[in-house]
C-alpha cells in the first residue's frame, strides 16, 4: 500500500496484525526502518496500548507479556508480535511467521523481502502487508505496480486527503506552501520519477545577467561560510525584482580576507539585510561584522531550519518567482540537489557525494531574506 503522510498507514496495520492474531494465532512481525523511525515509535505505542487492555482484560501481569528490552509481546491465545528493523536484512532469517507488516518498505534493500522475509512466510502460507509513501521508481514501486496483476496480492493506494479525520483545508495549506513535487510524493502517494530531486526549472529560471546597484532599490545578501576545501559564496538578491544581481565564490583564503570581500559587496550594494550562516566560524565573523555596523543576521543551520530554507527556495523555482545569474557552477549545483530521509524519517538535504552545495545555501539564505517580511536593519557606512 502506498500512501500519503497522515493516512492512518501505521495504525491501520497494527490493527491488520490484531485482526490476524484472532483468526490464527502464531507468530506475527512488525518491521520497520530503524528503531529510532517515528512510524516505528508510533507502531510498538499503539501495539503495547492494546496489548495492555487484552492483558487487563484476561487478569494477567504486564511484565510477564511484554519484553519493553526486545520489543516483543505474548498474548495467551492469540500469540506473539516481534518487532524488529530492516536496516540489517540478514537478522531477519529465521522460524516461519504467520504474518509480517513492512512498514517505509520503499526505504529498504530489496533483500529484506527477496532474501529473507518472503522465505520465512513459506511455512505457514503467511501474509505481508507493505506500507509507506513512494519513494521514486525502485524495487519497492515495481512491487507496488506488480501487485495489481499478481495472482493472490492487492494493491492498494491512498492520499492525505483520504483520511476523514484530516479537514481538506490543512492539507490545502501544505500544498499551497510545497514544492509541487514534494507534495506529490508524500502527500498524494504519487511515484515521483525524479524523487530525490529537489529544485526544478532551474534553467528556466537562470536568465539575469550581473547588475549594477540601482538608486531606490533594496538588495539583500546570502553568505555561506567555507570551511577548509568548502567554498564561501556571497549571493545578492534585489529584493523588489527577486533576481540574483551579483555572486561571488572562493575558497582557501583566511577570514579577514573574507570578510573583507563581503564589506566591499556591501560598499556597493548596500544591501538592507544580510543571512549568513552562524554555524562554528560564522559567529566571531558575524559578531565582527555587526561591530562594522554591517546589517547581518545570524542563520543558525540544523536540519530542520535548512529544510525550511530549502523548501521556500524551491517552492520559489516551481512557482518562476526568482530569477538567477546564468552561472554554470550554480546551475549544477541546483540541478544535482538531493532529498534523502534519514533512519529516523526525517527529510535532510544535500549535494551528491563528491559535489558542493555552498552556492544553493547562500542563494536560499539570500531569499529567506527577499521573503522576510519583518523590519529589515538599515545599512550604515559609519
Amino acid at each position: 500500500m502506498f500512501a500519503g503522510r497522515r493516512f492512518g498507514k501505521t495504525d491501520g496495520a497494527v490493527y491488520r496484525i490484531y485482526r490476524s492474531m484472532a483468526r490464527r494465532p502464531g507468530l506475527y512481525w512488525w518491521v520497520g526502518l530503524t528503531w529510532r523511525s517515528a512510524s516505528m515509535k508510533r507502531a510498538w505505542r499503539l501495539t503495547h496500548q492494546i496489548a495492555r487492555r487484552i492483558l487487563a482484560a484476561q487478569g494477567l501481569p504486564e511484565r510477564e507479556h511484554v519484553n519493553r528490552s526486545n520489543y516483543e509481546i505474548r498474548l495467551p491465545g492469540m500469540g506473539e508480535i516481534w518487532f524488529r528493523t530492516g536496516d540489517n536484512p540478514a537478522s531477519l532469517a529465521g522460524e516461519g511467521i504467520m504474518g509480517a507488516v513492512v512498514d517505509e518498505f520503499s526505504l529498504m534493500s530489496e533483500a529484506v523481502w527477496t532474501e529473507y522475509l518472503e522465505a520465512t512466510l513459506l511455512d505457514h502460507g503467511g501474509w505481508a502487508a507493505f506500507v509507506g509513501v513512494p519513494k521514486g521508481n525502485n524495487w519497492a514501486s515495481n512491487l507496488w505496480r506488480a501487485a495489481g496483476t499478481r495472482e493472490g496480492w492487492l494493491q492498494l493506494h491512498a492520499t492525505s486527503y483520504d483520511n476523514p479525520f484530516i479537514p481538506a483545508e490543512r492539507i490545502d495549506a501544505i500544498k499551497a506552501n510545497a514544492p509541487e513535487r514534494f507534495f506529490n510524493q508524500e502527500y498524494l502517494a504519487q511515484i515521483v520519477d525524479d524523487a530525490g530531486m529537489v529544485f526544478r526549472r532551474v534553467a528556466d529560471a537562470a536568465t539575469a545577467t550581473e547588475q549594477k546597484p540601482e538608486a531606490g532599490h533594496q538588495y539583500v545578501v546570502g553568505v555561506d561560510w567555507g570551511k577548509s576545501n568548502d567554498f564561501t559564496v556571497l549571493k545578492v538578491l534585489d529584493a523588489a525584482s527577486k533576481t540574483e544581481v551579483y555572486s561571488d565564490r572562493f575558497n582557501q583564503i583566511d577570514y579577514a580576507v573574507q570578510r573583507g570581500r563581503l564589506m566591499a559587496v556591501c560598499e556597493r550594494y548596500k544591501p538592507s539585510a544580510i543571512i549568513a550562516e552562524s554555524n562554528s566560524m560564522g559567529e566571531p565573523i558575524i559578531e565582527q561584522l555587526q561591530r562594522d555596523g554591517l546589517p547581518v543576521m545570524g542563520f543558525n543551520t540544523t536540519n530542520a531550519t535548512k529544510a525550511a530554507a530549502i523548501e521556500a527556495l524551491a517552492l520559489a523555482f516551481e512557482r518562476g518567482d526568482i530569477t538567477i545569474l546564468n552561472d554554470p557552477t550554480t546551475v549544477a549545483e541546483l540541478q544535482a540537489y538531493e532529498m534523502d530521509r534519514t533512519p529516523s524519517g526525517m527529510v535532510k538535504y544535500g549535494a551528491p557525494e563528491g559535489m558542493h552545495d555552498d552556492t544553493v545555501m547562500a542563494l536560499a539564505l539570500a531569499w529567506q531574506g527577499v521573503e522576510d517580511s519583518g523590519p529589515l536593519l538599515l545599512w550604515s557606512s559609519e
